[in-house]
């Protein structure tokens, strides 16, 4: 389990932090291309989009990445195609920071062809509170970020699929009534979104990084110290958190198998 933010947080939050160069991309994977060019094939629309005039920022995240772009693929995707993570790019323009192209192959439910184009507010907007609480701080940290600075932070949810392409919810969650209580540690998975962003010093944008990590529910049982971590996360959620991430969906599943394994406190430790 390499990722565990709730152990940090229980609520979403910006939780931005600096780290080092070495640190930016995580990698583990032996041939990302390999996972992404059937996508890129066979759902271009869902996992790929570039907007007008956004070639030389494409062409700067390629050169970032060591790559040399040929004729026959977009500067971005032939970037992501080099790397585990999916890739951002988002420039200002009109006034607004804008996904201006995108290559999206481990989405957790949401699109390419549903950001492209938009700005920051109209992205998280689902996102229950965000805009009231964190939109401003995202935008100041967009216009304040320095060439060198790499910011990371992490988000988590709960799913039924091992699955990293996981562009809509629907057909994953209609799976969730046929899952036994006794198949919990296998069939649920805690879904972290490690993600990066880095100024593109010379045209201006910002590079941001989306990788994706599962692990089974197993994984939590394998110290007391994790599991609580994970129960009092769950457990002490906001509610605007737990409705957007869909814990109620999970709650009766979720619950019975921390309690099979021990944790059996509610939120007030009754």
């Amino acid at each position: 389990m390499r990722h565990r933010p709730w152990e940090e947080s229980a609520d979403f939050a910006i939780g931005l932090a600096p780290i080092e160069e070495a640190r930016w991309l995580e990698g583990g994977e032996a041939d990302p291309a390999a996972r992404k060019d059937p996508l890129y094939s066979e759902h271009h629309d869902l996992v790929w989009g570039e907007t007008e005039g956004s070639r030389p920022g494409q062409l700067e995240v390629a050169a970032l990445l060591g790559v040399t772009p040929g004729r026959d693929l977009p500067p971005l995707y032939a970037a992501a195609r080099t790397v585990a993570d999916d890739l951002v790019l988002v420039e200002k323009t009109n006034g607004q920071w804008r996904v201006r192209a995108i290559s999206l192959s481990a989405p957790t439910f949401f699109t390419a062809r549903e950001v492209l184009g938009q700005d920051l507010a109209h992205i998280h907007a689902p996102v229950n509170g965000f805009n009231d609480r964190f939109l401003a701080r995202l935008l100041r940290i967009f216009d304040g970020l320095r060439p060198g600075l790499i910011l990371q932070r992490r988000n988590w949810s709960v799913v039924n699929s091992d699955q990293s392409f996981t562009p809509f919810s629907a057909p994953i969650r209609a799976g969730i009534g046929e899952i036994a209580s006794g198949d919990v540690g296998r069939a649920l998975f805690t879904r972290v979104e490690r993600q990066t962003v880095r100024r593109l010093p010379q045209t201006g944008g910002v590079l941001f990084t989306i990788r994706v990590w599962l692990t089974p529910f197993q994984a939590l049982t394998e110290s007391p110290e994790r599991l609580a971590a994970f129960a009092g996360a769950w457990r002490a959620a906001a509610p605007e958190f737990a409705a957007y991430k869909g814990f109620h969906l999970y709650a009766e599943l979720v619950e019975g198998f921390l309690r099979a394994h021990g944790e059996s406190h509610s939120v007030n430790g009754a």
